[in-house]
Order: C-alpha cells, then sequence, then structure tokens
C-alpha cells in the first residue's frame, strides 16, 4: 500500500470520508489485487482497533509538584520586552537641512 491508501484506510476507521474519498476506496476495493484489498482492510480493523483502546484509556492525575515546574519554566522563558532603539544618523537635503529632525 501506499501513504495516500494508508490516510484513506485511516479516514475510513475514523469515519471521516468524503465523497470522493468514498469513491476511492470502493476502487480499491474493487481491484483484482487480493493482497491490496487485504492488506487496505487489515489497516482499517487495525486503526479502529487503536482509537477504541485510545477511547477506553483513563486519564491520570499529574504529580502534583508538576504544575509547578511547567509555571517556573514559562516564567523563566519569558523574559520582559526590551525596546531596542536604533540611532540613525539624519538625513540631509541638498540645502543641508535634516529632514527627521521633526519625526524622530
Amino acid at each position: 500500500m501506499n501513504e495516500s491508501q494508508i490516510d484513506l484506510a485511516h479516514c475510513v476507521a475514523l469515519g471521516s470520508i468524503g465523497d470522493e474519498d468514498q469513491r476511492a476506496v470502493r476502487e480499491l476495493l474493487d481491484t483484482g489485487d487480493p493482497v491490496l484489498r487485504a492488506d487496505f482492510t487489515q489497516e482499517v480493523q487495525q486503526t479502529r482497533e487503536a482509537l477504541a483502546l485510545c477511547a477506553s484509556s483513563v486519564a491520570a492525575a499529574p504529580p502534583p509538584a508538576l504544575r509547578d515546574r511547567i509555571l517556573a519554566a514559562v516564567a523563566a522563558d519569558q523574559a520582559p520586552p526590551t525596546a531596542i532603539h536604533h540611532s540613525r544618523p539624519p538625513l540631509h537635503t541638498g540645502n543641508g537641512r535634516s529632514t527627521r529632525a521633526v519625526h524622530d
């Protein structure tokens, strides 16, 4: 099976398949290649089993100190913003007058 066929099998397992993909599945299953049909069917089944396993899992509470560690890491990673000021020399017109004096 190629990558697009595997992706198609995952969409079938998720039940999120559109009209165009349904036609592609029919074409794939109507093919004369029994190995391809078997591989596709197996991929759909394995994906459904994996999804069922994930759905049946129970969330575990994180360790109490985890929240404090995460908040400390975020606080350390967020340095206060600093203003970057670039000093530029004034622009002069042909008459020798500065054109930036009013706007800077």
